[in-house]
């Protein structure tokens, strides 16, 4: 289920002990590996369909397993959380493993929570979830976004082992959810209740009988065709394939009243999924992607082509292979495994890959979004946080948490190879392409905490070009107090010994200096230390590597503008802007070059004490 946050921690705490005595009795014969290499995944079921421990689906009537009716204190953990439970299972990390990114995408986990309570665990578990991270704590109860590309790193050698359960809710559930917390917000009226061992008796449990439609309902229909085109990243594509959409969904609620769930109506159903997935391939729907970097075809395909008529095979089994095989479980998409990588089994090779550097809140989606519209340049996508921090060595919590800085020295040859291959593995290009193996590839990149790694990012890619973003500071600090106080852009939640709202946006060197103190000042110091760094290593590098760009010349003259870093930068351009661009995606609330003076009192007299560095980053992008 997408959620408003990464991590929701639930009110309750559990017996970790005890719910680890209870699995010890359980003959190690009846765990199972997840995926079908020996990669350190097992899963023990404990509820599945009809109640059979070797079953897998997600549809049919959910029953406990023989391992769930042998451990009670599992079955009252389960009925303290108050839900209508679907599939659950232990799941078991070896040390040294990991889970794999990926993006849950099956229909089943559309409106399903999926609840983690630790049993076995340490701190070198880390549990990452878009743009956050955390250790979840034996006992705990936490629920995430599966909706968001995610990924278990187990980075000690003890084994960890959580009950991992999917349920669409309940009463007593939605009250514990409300009365959550995201990672990092503490409060003295937080006061977990806690579940001791002991019921002399099995807890009836409330299991899921209907959970696939056999039909699916117009309305429901409806609901997720508006949801994916909400998530859907701006594309030329779409004006074509919205209208279809909204077409087939009128014609399957006419179908609905003429026949419900019928079965004389079946093969009308069948031929309209089959004629509007066709038609949709015509409009170009491949080319549109979703902010999960998952493709929007894909997704309809998991929500509604898959799963609108019961016996409704609108695709091959080739097509559904390649889709729903590729992750840890079915329905996950790996990210970036479930794309081709590069052929001829050398180093994937990049000509002048470009990046984008500016401190954060300065446009550069908006600039990455425009000038990733040129054709040949090839992209992730999103912003490359967890695709660098994923790296061995290289993620903050693995450096002390001292910053985001990385130097020259941090690309050792190992590192350099594995980020390599990790951008190449998750590129394509604006018609959602892989690259063409047998050619250099083009690579446009922007991550606002690049602009504290151009030493190591040079290393890493010795042709790498830079262009550095510059926007109004005053506008900067204001959009930067917004975001913090938003909540959309917490990075570090648990970031230790900090004091005050969780740390959003990139880590500065010396940011423990700041703990305690008034947010605006935390702002300034972020903005004034990243630009100085940033300029000094932009400044350091050849003249014909690096360009500037001023944000506000940039929406006066986007055409001018743009047409200007192409030839720069050896692009080709072959579209015409507008005068007014589309907002971005991380778009807070509607621009307006004067919306800083609401921060006027607290930017003000900070600006005056970093003029220097407010003056030289003026200069660097004038021309």
């Amino acid at each position: 289920m997408k959620l408003k946050v990464p991590f929701i921690q639930l009110p309750i705490l559990f017996d970790a002990a005890a719910l680890a005595e209870e699995i010890e009795g359980i003959e190690d014969s009846a765990w199972r590996g997840r995926t079908q290499r020996d990669d350190g995944n097992t899963a023990l079921t404990l509820i599945t369909a009809g109640g059979d421990p070797d079953n897998d689906e997600l549809s049919g009537v959910m029953q406990p397993t023989p391992w769930l009716q042998r451990c009670p204190y599992l079955m009252q953990s389960l009925d303290a959380l108050g839900a209508t439970w679907g599939r659950a299972r232990l799941m078991r990390l070896s040390g040294q493993a990991e889970v794999k990114p990926h993006v849950d995408i099956n229909y089943y986990w559309r409106e399903r929570m999926r609840v983690h309570i630790p049993i076995l665990t340490t701190p070198s578990v880390r549990f990452q979830c878009g743009e956050g991270e955390i250790n979840m704590a034996q006992g705990e109860c936490w629920v995430f976004d599966t909706w968001r590309r995610h990924r278990v790193l187990n980075e000690g050698n003890q084994t960890r082992i959580h009950l991992v359960a999917d349920t669409i809710g309940g009463d007593r559930f939605w009250d514990l959810l409300n009365a959550g917390r995201p990672p990092g917000r503490r409060g003295p009226e937080w006061n977990p209740g806690r579940v001791e061992a002991g019921l002399q008796s099995r807890p009836e449990l409330d299991f899921e009988t209907v959970n696939a439609p056999v039909v699916m309902t117009p309305w429901e229909l409806r609901e997720h065709i508006v949801f994916l085109l909400d998530e859907a990243v701006p594309h030329p594509s779409l004006a074509q394939v919205q209208p279809a959409l909204l077409a087939f969904a009128r014609r399957w609620h006419a179908l609905w009243a003429c026949y419900g769930e019928r079965r004389e109506g079946w093969s009308r159903y069948r031929e309209l999924l089959q004629a509007t997935r066709a038609e949709l391939i015509a409009r170009g729907i491949g080319q549109v992607g979703l902010r999960n970097e998952v493709g929007l075809m894909q997704a309809l395909d998991a929500y509604v082509f898959d799963m609108a008529l019961a016996d409704g095979d609108t695709r091959s089994a080739e097509a559904k292979l390649d889709l729903h095989g590729a992750g840890p479980h079915v329905g996950a998409v790996n990210v970036p495994a479930a794309r081709a990588s590069h052929s001829g089994g050398e180093a994937p090779d990049f000509d002048r890959p470009v990046f984008i550097v500016s401190p954060p809140r300065s446009g550069s989606s908006l600039l990455f979004e425009t000038l990733a519209g040129a054709p040949d340049v090839h992209t992730i996508g999103d912003e490359s946080h967890q695709l660098i921090e994923g790296v061995q060595g290289l993620a903050p919590s693995q450096r002390g948490y001292d910053s985001n800085r990385l130097l020259a020295g941090d690309a050792s040859p190992q590192a350099a190879t594995a980020l390599r291959e990790r951008f190449h593995s998750a590129l394509r290009d604006r018609q959602a392409q892989l690259p063409n193996g047998s050619e250099r590839v083009r690579m446009l990149e922007k991550t606002p905490k690049n602009a504290l790694r151009i030493p190591f990012l040079s290393a890493v890619f010795p042709d790498a070009r830079f262009v550095y973003l510059h926007r109004d500071p005053r506008q900067v600090l204001g959009s930067m107090i917004d975001g913090w106080r938003s909540g959309r852009f917490v990075t570090y939640a648990d970031l230790p010994g900090w004091q005050g709202d969780p740390w959003s946006f990139l880590l500065i060197p010396q940011w423990r200096e700041l703990s305690g103190r008034p947010l605006e000042e935390v702002v300034a110091r972020q903005w004034e230390t990243t630009t100085r760094i940033l300029l000094d290593d932009f400044q350091a590098l050849p003249t014909e590597r690096r360009i500037a760009i001023d944000y506000g010349r940039f929406l006066a003259n986007p055409q001018a503008e743009i047409e200007r870093l192409c030839a720069w930068a050896g692009y080709r351009w072959d579209r015409r802007l507008g005068t007014q661009l589309p907002y971005s995606r991380y778009t807070t609330t509607a621009p307006d070059p004067e919306k800083w003076r609401r921060h006027a009192a607290a930017i003000v007299p900070r600006l005056s004490q970093m003029q220097a560095t407010v003056d030289r980053a003026a200069e660097v992008a004038r021309y």
